[in-house]
């Protein structure tokens, strides 16, 4: 309980770092983005370059410190960082279903980035700890389907029924912020359909391709008015599985 604890205050803690570091290269001198709300909209005044090169010897500092700190940033991402429910979800101790859940966390943060770069958005803001938020309501809520999609001869419908709720517990925890408005989720379900859909890729088995996460963004933006009609029902789980099917039984 402990371990957990503190896991999730470092969690939390990187992901207010990460914000606090995109509002410092926002400020830099040379930054060739817009500057902070807070900053634009203040008046003229002389020493207002002295902020943005304050700014940018602070972020240079940081990159330097970055450096001398070991990491678990992978080196690339692509299809092969995505792995399987099965690993995600692990069944036995506390343990391994801590490292799952680490796993599940580091993972899909990374690959959400991954999708939100494929689409031109720069330096987007994704809680890591949102994951965690979803990774622990699938254990809550979706005990059944994870146990039925996790064993050994899981069907197709299996696996997309699991695929389905993750997809809904991530909507519903809204991992990128700033994204879409609160009403209309459109957004939220084009970056975050792919990354759960490389999942489900993952766990039909095989050895992990490099193009599975390009594949997956390729088949969720086919698919993306079917998915977005679904998710807007009240059964979205129900609704969404024939779809998360039908992809998984022509992609595998």
């Amino acid at each position: 309980m402990l371990r957990q604890i503190s896991e999730d205050v470092r969690v939390n803690l990187k992901d207010r770092l990460r914000e606090l570091r995109d509002v410092i290269r926002q400020s830099r001198h040379d930054s060739a983005g817009e500057p902070p709300r807070e900053i634009a909209n203040l008046p003229p005044f002389p020493g207002k370059s002295l902020i943005g090169h304050a700014a940018s010897a602070v972020d240079e500092a940081l990159t330097i410190a970055e450096s001398f700190v070991p990491h678990s940033r992978p080196l690339k991402v692509d299809g092969t960082t995505v792995k399987s429910l099965t690993t995600y979800f692990p069944e036995g101790s506390e343990d391994r279903q801590i490292d799952g859940e680490r796993q599940f966390r580091r993972d899909m943060y990374y690959l959400t980035r991954a999708v939100l770069a494929g689409y031109g958005i720069d330096n987007p803001r994704v809680h890591e700890a949102s994951f965690s938020a979803i990774h622990a309501a699938m254990r809550r809520h979706h005990a059944d389907l994870l146990a039925a999609a996790t064993a050994e001869a899981a069907s197709n419908d299996q696996v997309a029924a699991a695929c389905s709720a993750l997809l809904v517990e991530a909507l519903n925890h809204r991992p990128v912020s700033g994204e879409g408005e609160a009403a209309d989720r459109s957004l939220d379900i084009r970056y975050l359909a792919p990354v759960v859909l490389a999942c489900g890729l993952a766990s039909k088995g095989g050895a992990p391709e490099p193009d599975i996460l390009e594949i997956a963004v390729l088949a969720a933006e086919v698919r993306e008015d079917r998915i977005r009609l679904a998710c807007a029902q009240a059964n979205a789980v129900q609704e969404l599985t024939p779809v998360f099917a039908t992809l998984l039984a022509h992609l595998t």
